[in-house]
Formats: C-alpha cells, structure tokens, sequence
C-alpha cells in the first residue's frame, strides 16, 4: 500500500491527532467487561481497564498510518494491536492508538500512558536493558531517500551533504558507520516527524531522507528516488515496560504464535511491505 503524494495531508492530520484515537476512528465510552482473573497482574489490569492502549506510528505508510481520508488508523502494526485486543477482550475494536514518534514512544512507556509500544521499534541490545522485547516480527533495514535530479548513486557520494533523520531513532548511527568505511564525512538534521523530514528534503534542506527503507518506501513519488544501500539491519518487537515481565512473555507467545502460523507472514503481504 502506498500513499506517495499524500504526506502534506497527513502532516495536517497529525496537528489534530492529539491524545488517543480508537480503531474505529472516534472516542466511546463502554464498561469494562467483567472477567476472572487471568493469573498475569499486567494482563488483568488492561483487562480490568477494559481497554488496550498501544503506541503506534502515524505517519509510516504499511505500519502505522493515520489515514487523512477516513480518519482511521491503518498498517500492519494497527492490525497487530487489534489482534491483541481481540485475544484479551474477543473484541478487536478495544483498543486506542496513541501516535508516537522515535522520541515519545519510550517516555509514553516508562509513565504507563501506554501498555505496548507497535511502532517500527529497532530491538537493539542496548535497549534491551531499558525496555522487553517480542520476538522480531519484521526486520528491515536503513535506506536513503534522494532526488532524482540529484544524479547521487549511494552514500559515497553525499560527501559534506546534509541527511534529515528522525530524534532517537537508530538511523544516525546506522550511516555514520556506513560512512566510515568510505571515508565520507556527513552532517545530521533531527526532526521530530517523518513528513517534516521529507519536507526539508523537497525543499533542499537537507540532502537526503534516511530511515528505514520500508518506510521510506512509503514517502516516494515522482521526484525522489531510494538507493540501493542498506545499512544496519532493523528487527522490530512489540515492546513492554521493563518491570511487565509477564505481560512481555504473554505477548511473545502470541509473536510466536503469528510467524508459525503465517499470520505475520499475511500482514506483511497484505501491506505490500
């Protein structure tokens, strides 16, 4: 699925997409249905909530997108939340979606805003000591967008040129150490969000687009074009709260449960990822 052209739209959106939104697009009121105990303290207090609420990406195209035709949350990872909702509650729909970037998303976790992270997050051994991670449900890997009128063929030949990169995401270091080896030396702009990045670069403020190539898949159109350099593998996990213990292993065997039996399998052919 791609929505090429269609990110100033979804900028817009994201201005008004403050707060939770719920799988069916708008806010509702319901009681939380009654259920025993399930043995898992971390489960049964989402279950007494009587609501699921997961952190997911707005503006990634196939992950997690807030659609600006209908209003509603659509991507592999949207599906993912929904399927877990459906294991707790038997009702797919009792979930809200909170809209997260690579900055927000751990903090949202840390203060309980949220009970899981969907949200193209990198597993990475060092964030492994900070948050849980499920077993990887798809792996990608980092990618550069650029324009076409540009003529450049990879990153040897960005030298001294300006790459937009999203806050706290892995993509900084993923070329810095592709860069290395090449002895070309880049500059870094940080931005907050994803179109605010293809922004900079349609407007030649930054010199290239440079996170994971299946999101950058999303944001091509008719002037900009992705190389074909990949750096540094990116396995995504649904991520817990450090001290969710139980809540994490719950939902590793569902992970588990979705590669063996080709649910991911169908989510990733479904979004053309």
């Amino acid at each position: 699925m791609k929505f090429a052209g269609k990110m100033v739209c979804v900028a817009l959106v994201l201005l008004a997409a403050a707060g939770a939104v719920f799988a069916g697009g708008t806010k509702q009121e319901s009681a939380a249905p009654a259920a025993a105990s399930t043995g898992n303290p971390d489960l049964d207090r989402i279950v007494k909530a009587g609501l699921l609420k997961v952190g997911v990406k707005s503006d990634v195209p196939g992950f997690g997108l807030l659609n600006p035709n209908t209003g509603k949350y659509e991507g592999m990872e949207i599906d993912m939340a929904k399927l877990i909702a459906r294991e707790i509650f038997g009702d797919e729909n009792r979930v809200a979606f909170t809209p997260v970037t690579a900055k927000t998303r751990g903090p949202l976790l840390d203060n309980g805003d949220i009970d899981f992270v969907i949200a193209t997050f990198t597993v990475t051994e060092e964030r492994k000591l900070t948050y849980n991670f499920s077993s990887i449900y798809y792996t990608d890997g980092v990618g550069l967008l650029v324009k076409k009128a540009a003529g450049y063929t990879g990153l040897k030949d960005l030298g001294g040129k300006t790459i937009g990169v999203a806050q706290s995401a892995t993509s900084r270091k993923a070329i810095e150490d592709g860069a290395a080896p090449l002895g070309v030396k880049v500059s870094f702009n940080e931005f907050a969000t994803y179109p605010e990045i293809k922004a900079a670069l349609d407007s030649g403020r930054v010199d290239a687009f440079s996170v994971d190539k299946a999101i950058l898949r999303g944001y091509l159109d008719a002037s900009v074009e992705l190389l074909p350099d990949t750096y540094a593998p990116q396995p995504y996990g649904i991520t817990s709260k450090l001290g969710n213990k139980q809540l994490a292993s719950w939902v590793d065997g569902l992970v588990t449960k979705w590669l063996g039996d080709g649910t991911i399998a169908g989510l990733i052919t479904k979004y053309d990822l």
